[in-house]
């Protein structure tokens, strides 16, 4: 491996665990512009990096700055941001949140002028990196955490089963997600909820040690974010 092949180290998930490792990245100009690292390259993100959104789908790189607080955070347009937040989104899954961003941009051209990022972002990502669920509807919340946790080859311990009655007039929405929660921490990742200010239940599921950068990134895109544990 030569020093070039050095400077991008890769990272891999399994038996559910992400495994340490990353690359750094770097800002050119003030301009950012994707710089291509490969396609099997992960990216890690201890505080926060700032990184460019791809100009088209044949742009496979990023940029940045080095993981840490950027003090030019909040200049960054919102579609900057929300491509971080694909890419906390979908951990060592570039190619995911690649198609993920074309997707956004797609919706968002069609969405009024005065829609929330995180709106356009929930139809962008939902079954794939999200979900967006019925407040009283466990089944359908319990089917897609879990598909969204097979990425990792993770099998959750619901602590019953929904099709037992007792079990089910015995649980809802809010201590099924708690539950979900801790069972994701205990392998490395964290479960997420936003306030949709109606009677559904959003979020979506990132590495905990990317929390901070979570949590950054959702307070720029205006988006109210709590762990799964203290859903709204």
């Amino acid at each position: 491996m030569d020093s070039s092949d050095g400077a991008r180290q890769c990272s891999t998930v399994q038996a559910g665990r992400p495994a340490a490792g990353g690359r750094q990245v770097h800002r050119d100009s003030d301009a950012f512009q994707p710089q291509p690292q490969g396609p099997h390259s992960a990216l890690l993100f201890p505080v926060m990096h700032v990184m460019s959104p791809p100009d088209n789908e044949a742009d496979y790189g990023d940029a940045g700055i080095e993981p840490e607080l950027d003090p030019d955070a909040d200049e960054l347009t919102p579609e900057a941001l929300v491509w971080q937040l694909l890419l906390l989104i979908n951990p060592g899954d570039e190619d995911t949140a690649l198609r993920q961003f074309a997707h956004y941009r797609e919706l968002l051209s069609e969405a009024d002028e005065d829609a929330e990022p995180v709106w356009v972002l929930k139809d962008a990502i939902d079954w794939t990196s999200g979900f967006f669920v019925d407040a009283h509807d466990g089944e359908s919340l319990v089917d897609s955490i879990n598909e969204l946790a097979r990425r990792w080859n993770i099998d959750l311990d619901w602590g019953g089963d929904l099709d037992d009655e007792d079990f089910r007039n015995a649980t809802d929405v809010p201590a099924l997600m708690s539950t979900a929660h801790d069972g994701l921490r205990e392998r490395g990742y964290t479960l997420w909820t936003w306030d949709t200010g109606s009677d559904q239940q959003a979020g979506w599921i990132s590495l905990s040690r990317d929390d901070e950068a979570m949590r950054l990134v959702a307070a720029a895109l205006k988006i109210e974010l709590r762990p799964g544990s203290d859903a709204f």
